[in-house]
């Protein structure tokens, strides 16, 4: 074991130290045109310089051949000094060699028929043939018998090639082709039993013989009916789908009449659209192209009534993008009907002008591809069915060739603030700057301070009630609209919850007003059982100086002093004749005034008097005025007699002073107070009627110093 570990050791000292070339692989070789043999090999290059020779031998001629190369020209090398033809069997083997040492690849088998490869054909002439539509004739050299080709071809303005496959031919007549179209053509070849071909000539081109127009797509664009009962009607019409791209057209002829009559009307124009001005009946339209070879076939298409109803066909229509297309499917849709016509225009455009559109056969589905549709664009696509010349009623949707965020952010609001909760309002953002279908809408609040929270909703709902949120706390509040690509958020709005809520204010001021309410009813209830003291309070007695009697005032005294027998004839003058006068308005005033000098002048003189019988009165006790009736002496109002004897009492002269007094004090007024003249109810005192004062006379219990003494 010992010795060999030794060996592996110098072995591996000697590899290090040595830097020998690489060994050669992957070896392949190819036979040009019978003649040249050539062999590559990896690796291509080395770090030092690198001698290759490459030894084939071949086992029907039994002969050796050697190539050399180095490092420096490449890892191929081609014996252009021999000739080698095919066929015959091989073997390639290819030694490398430096400074340092050589090494060879090992052993490659080949059969020569297998690697030949032939000279690329030349392409002579690409021309139509006369009388032959759609058709071109190429023509080319070749170097060798039973080739196998391929021709490839496309459109001029096609990125997409075709091929074709024929063999041990040197013109090949290519048919199929579009007529008036220019076409782009190339050719290769190789021999039926090897496996490589030769390279691609140079690319020819060539066009078509011109032929009559292809049959056009024919559609229409309905507009509102006028005042005057005209339609306008927008018609539009293009080369169909496969027709050649280069075909020639003059012109085109245009026919129209109502579908009832033979009145035909005839126009001709260069442009592809024509605006007609219709009837509300039913018009037949047909559209035909033409050049210098002739017309094509007749386009046609049914304007209806503006009264009939188109028939149902599609029951729905989706879209979805498929790698660099949009594609639409309508799977469910009447089987009857083979042809539709699919429409597709900007959402922010009304204008017929950018409307597209394009005819379907023989299928439930349509694509276009990402590039011609504006990114970040809506689009509305409308599919009509079209069955014999009627057009039924067509199914919208909308679709964006590429969606991304939103170019603003939603408009926020709040409303409805609360102790705990708020209600969240948003406006929808605009379409030209959704850029894309709104997904969902996210709610994000945080409260001052606080962590922020989120709620999402979807795109139909534009307000959102927030709940628990914290009692008279600050809150910011934003909204963000989303699509397929992200979202956009609105600008920041602030609020603050309440302290108290209207539903913990009610029930306060229910228990304070009910407990305010219960107060009152027992305070009215215990009034009322004191009526007296209520009515007083409420209802205070006001005498009336109508209802005076000066004879309760004077008592037996004043009878002594005043001659009744004038009042008599006063009263009996004032019966006989009820002259109406009116007395002074003071009069009463002047009355009292002086009645109080008398009581003055009374209670001096009989002080030693009990206080409580003074002219009969209580007290503390009320005094009305003085009043004089209209009725007989001793007779009240009612015809009762007034009580006109008093209790005998010692008058002084001062009552019959001031009565006197009084009696001078009546002219005083400024009116005459005859025999002839009686204040009665036919001309009332004011002061009677209307007078709510009350002269108060009050018989105190203590009576002044001066007066005892007196006593």
């Amino acid at each position: 074991m010992l010795e060999v570990y030794i060996v592996y050791n110098i072995v591996f000292v000697c590899f290090f130290f040595l830097a020998l070339p690489i060994k050669p692989e992957n070896i392949s070789c190819v036979l040009y045109s019978h003649r040249t043999l050539t062999c590559a090999w990896s690796p291509e290059k080395e770090t030092n310089f690198t001698e290759y020779i490459v030894n084939v031998t071949c086992q029907y001629r039994r002969k050796r051949y050697t190539c050399t190369a180095n490092s420096s020209t490449g890892a191929s090398c081609s014996f252009l000094q021999e000739i080698i033809t095919a066929p015959d069997n091989c073997s390639v083997e290819v030694e490398a060699q430096n400074a340092d040492g050589k090494i060879k690849s090992d052993i490659k088998y080949l059969s020569l028929s297998d690697i030949v490869k032939t000279i690329t054909p030349e392409i002579l002439s690409v021309k139509p043939v006369l009388g032959i539509k759609r058709m071109l004739q190429i023509e080319w050299t070749s170097h060798s018998f039973d080739l196998k080709y391929i021709l490839r071809f496309r459109t001029v303005n096609s990125t997409r090639w075709m091929e074709v496959n024929f063999s041990d031919v040197e013109i090949y007549n290519l048919t199929g082709l579009q007529a008036s179209t220019e076409y782009v053509l190339a050719l290769r070849s190789r021999t039926n039993l090897s496996r490589i071909w030769s390279d691609w000539s140079q690319e020819k081109t060539g066009m078509t013989e011109d032929e009559v127009p292809h049959l056009l797509d024919l559609w229409r664009i309905l507009r509102p009916v006028e005042e005057d009962g005209s339609r306008p009607v927008r018609l539009l019409w293009k080369k169909a789908k496969g027709a050649p791209a280069l075909e020639k057209t003059l012109g085109y002829n245009i026919q129209y009449f109502p579908e009832n009559t033979t009145n035909v009307t005839e126009m001709r124009t260069t442009e592809q659209t024509l605006d007609l001005c219709l009837g509300g009946e039913t018009y037949n339209v047909s559209v035909t192209s033409y050049n210098s070879l002739g017309n094509s076939m007749a386009a046609t298409l049914r304007i209806p009534d503006i009264h009939e109803k188109p028939f149902l066909c599609i029951q729905a229509v989706e879209a979805c993008l498929v790698q660099d297309q949009l594609e639409v499917k309508w799977p469910y849709s009447c089987p009857e009907v083979d042809t539709w016509i699919v429409e597709w225009v900007p959402d922010v455009d009304s204008e017929f002008s950018a409307l597209s559109w394009e005819s379907v056969s023989q299928a439930r589905h349509w694509t276009i591809q990402r590039d011609k549709l504006t990114p970040l664009l809506c689009y509305n696509i409308s599919v009509y069915p079209v069955s014999q010349g009627r057009v039924g009623v067509p199914y919208s949707i909308q679709a964006y060739a590429k969606e991304g965020i939103p170019s603003k952010g939603p408009l926020t609001k709040v409303e409805n603030i609360g102790v705990k909760t708020v209600t969240i309002r948003w406006e929808e953002v605009p379409k030209e700057k959704r850029n894309g279908f709104i997904s969902n809408y996210t709610i994000f609040y945080q409260a001052e301070g606080g962590e922020e929270f989120s709620e999402t909703v979807n795109s139909s709902t534009l307000h959102y009630d927030l709940g628990s949120l914290m009692r008279k706390t600050p809150y910011t509040v934003w909204v963000m609209a989303s699509t397929r690509a992200g979202g956009t958020s609105g600008p920041r709005i602030n609020f603050k919850t309440l302290s108290i809520s209207l539903f913990e204010i009610l029930p306060i001021t229910c228990v304070a007003g009910g407990g305010f309410l219960m107060v009152i009813v027992l305070a009215v209830v215990s009034n009322f059982k004191k009526q007296n003291k209520l009515a007083r309070l409420c209802w205070p007695v006001v005498p009336n100086p109508a209802e005076s009697s000066i004879a309760m005032w004077l008592g037996a005294d004043f009878k002594d002093k005043v001659n009744l027998k004038e009042i008599d004839d006063s009263v009996n003058l004032e019966q006989k004749a009820p002259k109406a006068c009116s007395a002074p308005s003071d009069l009463i005033d002047k009355l009292v005034v002086n009645f109080g000098n008398f009581l003055e002048e009374a209670s001096t003189e009989e002080a030693g008097r009990s206080q409580e019988n003074i002219l009969g009165v209580e007290n503390n006790e009320y005094v009305t005025a003085p009043y004089r009736s209209d009725y007989p002496p001793g007779e009240s109002p009612e015809g009762s007699l007034l009580p006109t004897e008093m209790p005998s009492r010692k008058s002084s002269g001062t009552a019959e002073e001031t009565l006197s007094e009084a009696k001078e004090e009546l002219p005083a007024s400024g009116r005459s107070l005859g025999p002839d003249c009686l204040c009665g109810d036919g001309a009332a005192n004011p002061y009677l009627k209307n007078s709510v004062t009350t002269r108060e006379f009050l018989v105190l219990e203590k009576l002044p110093d001066h007066t005892k003494s007196e006593v």
